[in-house]
């Protein structure tokens, strides 16, 4: 059996989120391939300047700062982390070498930025023949070195600007792969066949009063803390649900707010698609994932687009503007504002279209760009987003 192994880091949760994904995806199509997660953190744990001076790994550094919305320097941040990466390079490439005598993999699946140099070099000294893909998880570069390196592999990329960005740095068309989106669970696309009224009862929720999810990813935010109350300002009659991921003290304070509306607080869920099916809207960061899930559910969407966006998150502002699927605002102080605008019928119906225009299928069409790249003698066709549809994958 074919051994594929797909490296994730747990920064930010959407890494792994990726994974499983794909992971699922390969599964569901029953390719005979044994899939092997790796955990990045765990191989370059010796390597991690942070872990050794604080024992706790860097990616948990960064974890807590989304948890308190400290992200205006990311920026600033990002080249200083780029340097401390090159400067452990060359144990990180020696660690990994290890790993892939250990695994032996067939083929090697990354979804991270920053470590797609490392990933490379350690995998051809030990095999030149194993094909190294990245999968890239964002809509776009945030260069240099961030996604792509001017080094012989495969990119999967799920927009227009990511594929001109891999042009423009000189990959070669036969390496650069299109594919019709981000990577969503295989969830975000089974129907729910259940009382969208009753189910928000449970909630204590009014059965038919305009809803909004609030997420900043799988570790929540302060922001939503200054959301609830600045939402209590919408002349609307509106509700919300507040997902909070791994971050309990903020649930907890969510809950002990005296809001003027009815909202719902909940904490680590893996039923992300069931809340957006009960909402009508979404409010949080343009991450891709969150962004791209929101979209799959057919959400519009509000996101902050100041000076706490992340770096590499400033192109989704500009794409969700092109597309016309959402409302970006400089801060949380327009929410209310925001809001109202987008539930009048007119504005909402035309997102709703924009909407409609968009078909991401990419969880399902990357197993076959594996297969092709990796598996098969055939020619590699480099776009194959036209060749699946929903039955491609019992759900």
């Amino acid at each position: 059996m074919r051994r594929v192994v797909i490296g994730y880091f747990d920064a930010g949760g959407g890494h792994r989120a990726a994974a499983r994904a794909l992971a699922e995806s390969i599964v569901r199509q029953q390719r005979p391939w044994q899939v092997i997660s790796l955990n990045l953190d765990d191989v370059l744990e010796p390597a991690d300047p942070v872990y050794r001076a604080t024992g706790v790994r860097g990616g948990e550094i960064y974890n807590r700062a989304l948890r308190m919305g400290w992200t205006a320097g990311s920026a600033q941040a990002i080249p200083v982390m780029h340097g401390v990466i090159r400067m452990m390079h060359s144990l990180q490439v020696r660690l990994l070498r290890e790993c892939w005598q250990r695994l032996q993999p067939d083929l090697v699946v990354s979804v991270v930025p920053h470590l797609n140099r490392a990933l490379f070099e350690s995998l051809r000294a030990e095999d030149a023949r194993t094909p190294f893909v990245t999968v890239v998880t964002d809509l776009a570069d945030y260069p240099p070195h961030f996604w792509f390196e001017p080094q012989d592999q495969h990119f999967i990329c799920g927009s227009e600007r990511a594929q001109h960005q891999a042009r423009a740095l000189g990959v070669a068309e036969e390496r650069i792969w299109s594919v019709s989106g981000m990577v969503l669970h295989p969830r975000f696309y089974e129907t729910i066949r259940a009382d969208r009224a009753a189910e928000r009862r449970k909630l204590r929720l009014h059965p038919s009063r305009a809803t909004g999810l609030v997420l900043f990813g799988g570790y929540g935010s302060q922001a939503m803390l200054r959301i609830a109350k600045r939402m209590e300002a919408c002349r609307r009659e509106i509700q919300l649900i507040f997902l909070c991921g791994r971050n309990q003290r903020l649930a907890h304070r969510l809950r002990g707010l005296d809001l003027l509306f009815p909202a719902h607080v909940e904490g680590f869920t893996e039923d992300v698609a069931h809340y957006m099916w009960l909402s009508d809207f979404f409010v949080g960061k343009p991450g891709p994932g969150s962004l791209s899930e929101a979209l799959a559910m057919r959400l519009p969407v509000i996101v902050q687009a100041g000076v706490q966006t992340m770096a590499q998150e400033r192109y989704n502002v500009e794409w969700i503007r092109q597309h016309g699927v959402g409302i970006p605002i400089r801060s949380w102080g327009a929410i209310a504002r925001a809001v109202e605008e987008m539930l009048h019928p007119a504005v909402r119906r035309r997102m709703l279209r924009n909407i409609g225009k968009l078909d991401n299928r990419a969880v399902f069409e990357i197993p076959e760009i594996l297969q092709r790249i990796a598996f098969t003698e055939t020619p590699l066709p480099r776009n194959v987003s036209s060749n699946f549809d929903r039955c491609d994958i019992a759900v």
